[in-house]
């Protein structure tokens, strides 16, 4: 298997802490600025899979930045720089523990809950008779707890007014950013002959207590991607979507009986299947950016990566 980027571990000046999530390396400078190292893990159902995916940091990590910058004028966000195709640097905040879930077609978790019997999805009522992939009249927000481990939880905007988890005046902007950051994710994917089927947007306070846009954008970890051309045609012949995100991912986990349940075994991903997913990660990447995909060299990545961003910290870019 080609070379992957597994795992990181610098001391930059100024470092403050360090945290590593499921799939980024996160390094914090100065309690002011983050440092970003999208690496190839991948998860799914809350797990991190035993074999990385390569070029899935690189990917991940340019399709935000691109996506940061094609809706800064829509919405204000953490980002700085990226200087190093597997990094971005960017402004810390205070996280808002609530992700802003929104969703124009009926699939994924919301279509299991459906499937499952479900008429109500965080708040939102659902008619009866709607069919997998079936688009929604309008788009629809189910937030989501963000938690320290384990599945975020499902919940309703009233019930985060009343638990109060956010300020009603800052849910009310969330809501507001999120229907233009999907609008604009929309349009964007249909430039491209794409569906923006669904995603995720994660808020936080910035310093002067402004709230703004963290983490990733419109990347296939969290959002879903269906072909434009081919919609229609597959929903009128009963046929699955193709899907470009990680939705794959998480299909061929369940048809390996494995749902990140307690005494589930994780699968063994073979070669094949791990090359599979490398390439679907390049499709998406070619498809919503317009642009050739250029696969970095894992030839001391590590020195590389930790070159590249000492540069641009002696720049003295950052005020520090």
């Amino acid at each position: 298997m080609t070379n992957a980027l597994i795992s990181t571990n610098y001391f930059f000046k100024n470092q403050k802490d360090f945290y590593r999530g499921k799939v980024r390396d996160v390094y914090n400078i100065n309690d002011e600025y983050l440092i970003v190292i999208a690496c190839d893990r991948i998860s799914a159902f809350d797990h991190v899979m035993p074999k990385p995916i390569p070029y899935k940091g690189q990917i991940l990590n340019q399709i935000a930045a691109k996506m940061l910058d094609d809706t800064a004028d829509v919405v204000p966000n953490w980002k700085i720089a990226t200087p190093d195709p597997n990094v971005t640097i960017g402004y810390r905040c205070q996280p808002i523990l609530i992700e802003m879930v929104i969703r124009g077609y009926l699939t994924g978790h919301a279509w299991r809950e459906y499937k499952a019997g479900k008429r109500e999805v965080c708040g939102v009522k659902l008619p009866e008779g709607l069919k997998e992939n079936q688009k929604f009249d309008e788009p629809i927000i189910t937030p989501t707890v963000k938690a320290s481990s384990g599945h975020d939880m499902d919940i309703s905007m009233q019930e985060i007014l009343d638990q109060k988890l956010v300020k009603k005046k800052d849910l009310e902007q969330m809501e507001a950013y999120t229907r233009k950051l999907y609008q604009r994710g929309t349009e964007i994917a249909e430039a491209r002959g794409l569906i923006l089927v669904d995603t995720k947007y994660e808020f936080g306070h910035n310093k002067d207590g402004k709230i703004i846009l963290m983490d990733e954008v419109h990347t296939p970890d969290s959002s879903r991607y269906f072909y434009l051309n081919e919609y229609e045609a597959n929903q009128k012949a009963g046929k699955q979507q193709k899907q470009l995100s990680k939705e794959f991912v998480r299909q061929w986990l369940i048809e390996h009986d494995f749902k990140g349940e307690a005494g589930q075994k994780i699968p063994e991903m073979t070669e094949e299947f791990v090359e599979t997913v490398t390439d679907r990660y390049v499709e998406l990447y070619e498809k919503v950016t317009a642009e050739n995909f250029q696969k970095r060299s894992y030839d001391d990545i590590l020195a590389q990566i930790e070159s590249n961003v000492q540069s641009y910290l002696d720049s003295g870019a950052l005020q520090l």
